[in-house]
Parts: structure tokens; C-alpha cells; sequence
């Protein structure tokens, strides 16, 4: 693969182009006539380089070629920019090449067409908004033939390799793409040699200075690192054949790790080059798996193995296929890498779903593709984008860990999965009645981080558990989007009733006479609106209004002359919404709600009674039809404050202290204690919010048992107070 990037990077004629094509591909009447099709298109365009245009797509068609593609791939690459960019229409394709051909084109058409044009700098905030459509739409339109995702990273490949034609702020931006959308793609697809080259050049513009000092530390100590694999090789080699082992039997290859995965070594574990344990390698390829396990026991037996780095994939493969046993031994006074595979494992290993056209006929190349359909599920009922492709990416570049169930099936988990994600891995309705679990037969929390080999039971309850509060713990995207829908289902059904209550206390009357007025107005679906949003409240206030006023029926006790309007009221952090006046408010103490939490609030006389959307309490008195108010959170943020106190060391002195910032509404963010025994006073440092009528209150009212030291507000460290 390496020798046709290096001859694909010297070509600059269509001729050379034409002779590299059909050097690895028979002549074939389908390609000659879809290279000519494709060549009368792109006459007269030239890419950024000078180079005439069709030689992107006959390098791509090379590149598919190579990774096993069948003839409607190769014809496909060849034709894949034709209805985006020329007079070409899908039409004319269908009716040239048929309806298989015409279908891949559309696919890879469309990714063109819903990706961006407009490359957009690195720094801008929009970058992930529209890396994340680019994935989506990709994914979506790809999703009915996985063939359509191998010619675009076929076709990403080639366009990185020539990059150096655009300009540096082009480079960056396409580059970040690549490495954030499609090498995960080509990860889970089990392509490595495709991955490989996309991260290191990716990685050579978006960090030059980084990727330029471990070339040049490569390349400095490449004669070291040669001799020392030729050495290990050598004694692998006579173990092996003193050991059984026929010569032809098996086949060593060496490698020093690629360029981007030294770095992100380097990045996750805060190591220097030289510490990095698996910068060399080795990998041995024999005829059976047996053989496998065969070859690894003769290397335990003579070279000391770092237990802690074995991995048998073999036994349990990775969802994109790759299988082989990964073992780290010591050699010397060096520790290198050993990968033992069979020979069809490294197909698969290299060529990923691809070797199913490269290798047809060899069992085991069958890499597991239930993802693409979960990915799709996510970005067909998640309603924001930017969810969308944080879930995806997170399980799609991740390592994996892989856990078992009481009966011992196998789940890959990508690491740092928790024993809910399991659930969920399981199946979304097993996660869905989740109550309680145990690891290793110990019973464990549901957000307990799983580890490698560990077997994970269940509990499950008869009815939905909702954990809105867990989805940011979470690691798989498949917890992370079923319990984000559920959460988003029971909100809305929350704020319905919401909705309901609070028109009942404007206009005091009961649901029975609400109810009619809602399904005549046909405001089943979107009544939720009113008690998240205050104009919508005040637009079904007049709309209910007249309604009830022109049927009569319900005069005197709808004043005709009352208007209704909504006057706001701010309280410290929360606002309220309401035609009548209120006094104050007040959180409840059954749930605590927090600044930020979905809240929403009762009528009791002349004040509002805050509670937590999800408080067991709240939906009993929503249920009841109890009066409620409209509230939300002030956009505006009490001021925060570093404390520095000292209060005398006597009992209840702290009690006292905390009690006299909640008569003053202060709100206590942290607090940290500096304990000295031998002193008579203790000291504290507290992180608070103060609402700018307490700041006051603070200062002057302090019992003579409290001295701040220290007052400094968070918003700017070096101004005191």
C-alpha cells in the first residue's frame, strides 16, 4: 500500500495517471468506458495544483482498487465528482451504468453537497456545528452501503496527500475535519492503512512543530531502532524453529509506530518519546490461530512479558473484525511490542470490511456493522446536532474494554464505560428499567467505571427509571441518546402539565373548563410551550381568553375587562411571570433545586414555592392540578466570591457563621477548613454568590465572632475589596 501512495504522490499527467490504474486492474470494458465518460466531464478543470482534474479521480479509483474494490467501486471513484462538479446528471449515470453504479455516485454526491463549502477557520465556534453535519449527513447518506464510506475515505486519502496546493488556513480546516470525522470512521471500519495515513497527515498541518520534532527523532535514531528489531527478529526467529516451527511457516514483520499515535501517546500519558513503551514492534503472521497461541507461549517462555499490556483480541475480537494477541516483552535492557495474527487476520487487520471484496472466501473477515445503524438511529430522534456528534465521536475513537454477562456473552465497551452503559449495550429497554447492579457478584453503583473482563448482572424494574442527571457520566452514545430521549419525553410532559396549571391559577378556574377550551384551539401538542416560554404563555392568555369570553359560558368568572398581562418579577436569581404581584420565593427543601436545574414553581398565596422538575413532591401537586406559576432562572449571575474566614474555635461557631449567610440569601458554593489545634480560632476559605443586596448585609452585619481576611471576587483574582 505504501509503494502506490508513493507513486500516486509523483503523478502529475493524466497518462501516468491512466498507466498506474491499469496496472493494478485488468482492462475492463465497464472502467474504460466510465474513464472516458469521466474525462469528457472534467475537460478543462485543473485542481488548486495546475494539475488537470481527472487525475483525483483515477487516483481514487487506484486507491479503491487496491483495498479489493469491486467493479462498480472502481467505476463508482471514477465517476464521483461528475454530478457535482460538471453538467453530469445522476440520470445520465443511471442510464449508462446502471442503477448499483448510479446509487453510489448519489451517495458520495451527497456528502459533497452537505458538507460546508465555505471551510471555516479552526477558531471559529461554528467548526463544530458544521463538523458535525458533515458527519451526519455523511453517515445518513452512506448508511444503506457501507462501500459508499470506503470510496470517500478513498477519496479524503487522495486529497490530503495533495493538500500543499491550498492555502495554510485551508490546510488547517480540512485536516481538522479528517482527523475529527473520517479517521474515526475508517477505526471502526477496521481500514488501518487508510487511518494510519489520514492521522499523520492530518497531524503534519495541523501541529508542524510537533510533527517535525518526532520525525527528526525518528529519523535521528532509525539506524538504532533498525538494528535492535533485526536483533529481536533473529532470536524470534530461532526460537520459533527451534520450537516447532517450519521455516515458510510463518513471516516477522517490524514497524516503528506511525507519527500521530506517538503523539497522542505522548498527549494522554504526559511521556517524553523515549518513555513511550511500544515505539517499536514486531508482528508475526502464521497459517493457523493455534499457531497463534503456539507462538506466544514459546516468547512467555523466553522473554519476560509485561502482563499488564497483554491483549487477546483473537479470543475476543474488536466490532470492527481486527483480531490478534498484543503482548510487551523485554529484550534486553528495551520493551517492545509483539502482535501475533494469522495471515487472514492481517487482511482484515489492514483492509478492514474492505477485505470482504479483496479476500472473498476467507473466513473470519465478517467485522461486526450493527454501529452504522445505531449511529443512524442517534441522528434520526436526536434533536441537536452538536449531541449528535459528541455521542458518535466518543464511541467511534475510543479504545475498547470488553465485559461479559452472567452467561458469559461478550460486550465491547469503549474504556471508561460504566456499569449503566452496559445496560444499555445490552439492550436500550434493559437499560431503560435499570434499578440495580452487580460487578463480579459484588453489588455496585450504576456509574461504577467497568474494567477489563469483568461480569456485569443486572436488575431490572418494572417501571422506567429516569437518571437526567447521569447522561453527562455516561461514556457510549447509545446510553447517553436513549436516556437524553426519555429525559426529553418526560419534560415535556412535565411542562404540559406545567403549562396547564399555571393558565388554571391566571384564570382560576378548573381543568374541566380549561380542557375544552384547549382542544378547540388544537393546542394539545404545543400548550408545553407556555411554561417555558413567556411570550407563548402570554399569546395563549389572550387566545384563551377570547375563546372563553365569546362562548359566554364562562361570565362572570372571566373578567372581559382584565387583561391579563404578564408582568415580570425578578427575585435574586429566579424570575417570575404573572399578572398578579408576589411577595418573594422560596426553594423547597424536599429537593434543593440548584441554579441551572429544570425547575418549576407553586402558587401558596402571595409567593412562589420553587421545586425541582423531576421532585417527587412537584408531580404529586402537579398531578392534583395545584396553581403554579411561570418561572425561570435569571440570565443574570449573582457575583461570586473567594472568603477567606476566621472563626473562633468553639462548637456550632461554623453552624452559626453558615446560618447567618442563608438569613442574607448567599448562596455557599465550597468551602475548605485550615485547622490549627493550638489555636483558638479556625479558618475557612469559601467559595460564595452574592446577590448584590447582600454584599452589604455581608459586610456591615458581621458578628464580631466571624473576620473576613479576605474578600475577592472571582471575576477578576487581583482586585480586592
Amino acid at each position: 500500500m505504501n509503494a502506490l501512495l508513493s507513486n500516486i504522490k509523483t503523478i502529475d499527467t493524466v497518462e501516468e495517471a491512466e498507466k498506474l490504474l491499469f496496472s493494478i486492474i485488468k482492462h475492463n470494458q465497464k472502467v474504460i468506458d466510465a474513464l472516458k465518460f469521466a474525462k469528457e466531464h472534467h475537460i478543462n478543470q485543473f485542481r488548486k495544483s495546475g494539475e488537470p482534474y481527472i487525475i483525483h479521480p483515477i487516483c481514487v479509483a487506484c486507491i479503491v482498487t487496491k483495498f479489493g474494490g469491486d467493479e462498480q467501486m472502481v467505476v463508482a471513484a471514477l465517476l464521483h465528482d461528475t454530478v457535482e462538479d460538471t453538467s453530469c446528471e445522476l440520470e445520465e449515470i443511471n442510464s449508462k451504468f446502471g442503477k448499483d453504479i448510479a446509487s453510489l455516485v448519489e451517495g458520495l454526491t451527497k456528502i459533497i453537497e452537505l458538507r460546508d463549502e465555505k471551510l471555516l477557520p479552526s477558531t471559529s465556534d461554528e467548526r463544530l456545528v458544521s463538523s458535525a453535519l458533515s458527519f451526519r449527513k455523511m453517515l445518513l447518506a452512506s448508511i444503506s452501503d457501507v462501500r459508499v464510506l470506503v470510496i470517500k475515505l478513498c477519496d479524503r486519502l487522495h486529497n490530503m496527500m495533495t493538500l500543499e496546493a491550498l492555502s495554510e488556513a485551508k490546510q488547517k480546516r480540512i485536516s481538522e475535519e479528517t482527523l475529527v470525522v473520517y479517521v474515526p470512521i475508517a477505526h471502526r471500519l477496521g481500514i488501518s492503512t487508510i487511518k494510519n495515513s489520514l492521522e499523520d497527515l492530518s497531524f503534519l498541518y495541523l501541529f508542524p512543530a510537533e510533527y517535525k520534532k518526532i520525525d527528526e527523532h525518528l529519523s535521528k535514531h532509525q539506524q538504532d531502532y533498525q538494528l535492535e528489531l533485526n536483533a529481536f527478529i533473529s532470536k524470534i526467529d530461532e526460537l520459533l524453529l527451534k520450537n516447532g516451527f517450519i521455516f515458510g511457516d510463518f513471516e516477522i514483520q517490524k514497524r516503528v509506530k506511525h507519527h500521530y499515535s506517538i503523539y497522542m501517546k505522548l498527549q494522554r500519558k504526559g511521556l517524553s518519546i523515549e518513555e513511550v513503551l511500544d515505539l517499536m514492534a514486531v508482528r508475526i503472521l502464521v497459517k493457523k490461530p493455534i499457531d497463534c497461541y503456539l507462538a506466544l507461549g514459546i516468547l512467555h517462555q523466553n522473554f519476560k512479558p509485561l502482563l499488564s499490556r497483554f491483549k487477546d483480541y483473537i479470543a475476543i475480537p474488536k466490532d470492527n473484525g481486527y483480531q490478534t494477541i498484543h503482548t510487551t516483552v523485554f529484550f534486553d535492557a528495551t520493551i517492545l511490542e509483539i502482535q501475533i495474527r494469522t495471515k487472514d487476520m492481517h487482511k482484515t487487520a489492514q483492509f478492514g470490511v474492505a477485505s470482504h471484496w479483496k479476500y472473498k472466501g476467507h473466513e473470519g473477515l465478517n467485522p461486526k456493522l450493527e454501529w452504522l445503524n445505531d449511529l443512524k438511529t442517534q441522528s434520526d430522534e436526536g434533536e441537536n446536532i452538536e449531541h449528535m456528534y459528541e455521542l458518535a465521536k466518543d464511541d467511534l475513537y475510543s479504545e475498547d474494554i470488553s465485559v461479559y454477562s452472567p452467561k458469559g456473552d461478550i460486550f465491547n465497551l469503549p474504556r471508561g464505560a460504566t456499569v449503566l452503559d452496559f445496560a444499555y449495550a445490552v439492550h436500550t429497554e434493559i437499560g431503560d428499567h435499570t434499578r440495580a447492579a452487580y460487578v463480579n457478584k459484588v453489588k455496585t453503583p450504576l456509574l461504577t467505571e467497568l474494567k477489563n473482563g469483568d461480569v456485569v448482572g443486572i436488575v431490572r424494574s418494572r417501571n422506567l427509571v429516569l437518571r437526567c442527571s447521569w447522561i453527562s457520566s455516561l461514556k457510549t452514545a447509545k446510553a447517553k441518546n436513549s436516556m437524553r430521549i426519555n429525559c426529553n419525553h418526560k419534560l415535556k410532559e412535565i411542562d404540559t402539565k406545567s403549562a396547564i396549571n399555571i393558565l388554571l391559577a391566571i384564570f382560576n378556574i378548573k381543568y374541566e373548563t380549561l380542557n375544552p377550551v384547549i382542544e378547540h384551539l388544537d393546542a394539545q401538542k404545543s400548550i408545553y410551550k407556555s411554561s417555558i416560554d413567556d411570550r407563548h404563555l402570554q399569546e395563549n392568555i389572550y387566545k384563551f381568553k377570547k375563546l372563553i369570553i365569546k362562548s359566554n359560558k364562562f361570565l362572570p368568572i372571566i373578567p372581559p375587562f382584565k387583561k391579563y398581562k404578564l408582568k415580570k418579577q425578578a427575585f435574586d436569581n429566579i424570575i417570575i411571570f404573572a399578572p398578579s404581584n408576589y411577595s418573594k420565593v422560596m426553594l423547597d427543601y424536599c429537593c434543593h433545586p440548584k441554579r441551572g436545574d429544570e425547575i418549576v414553581a407553586f402558587k401558596k398565596g402571595n409567593y412562589a414555592e420553587i421545586h425541582h422538575k423531576f421532585c417527587s413532591h412537584a408531580a404529586q401537586l402537579m398531578n392534583s392540578n395545584e396553581p403554579m406559576v411561570f418561572v425561570r432562572w435569571s440570565t443574570h449571575k449573582p457575583d461570586q466570591y473567594k472568603l477567606l474566614v476566621s472563626i473562633e474555635n468553639k462548637k456550632g461557631s461554623l453552624a452559626s457563621f453558615l446560618l447567618f449567610l442563608a438569613k442574607i440569601d448567599i448562596d455557599l458554593l465550597s468551602i475548605e477548613v485550615e485547622r490549627n489545634e493550638n489555636s483558638h480560632t479556625d479558618y475557612f476559605e469559601l467559595v460564595v454568590e452574592i446577590p448584590k443586596k447582600s454584599k452589604d448585609k455581608l459586610l456591615q452585619d458581621l458578628n464580631p465572632k466571624y473576620k473576613i481576611i479576605e474578600f475577592t471576587p472571582l471575576d477578576d483574582a487581583y482586585k480586592k475589596i
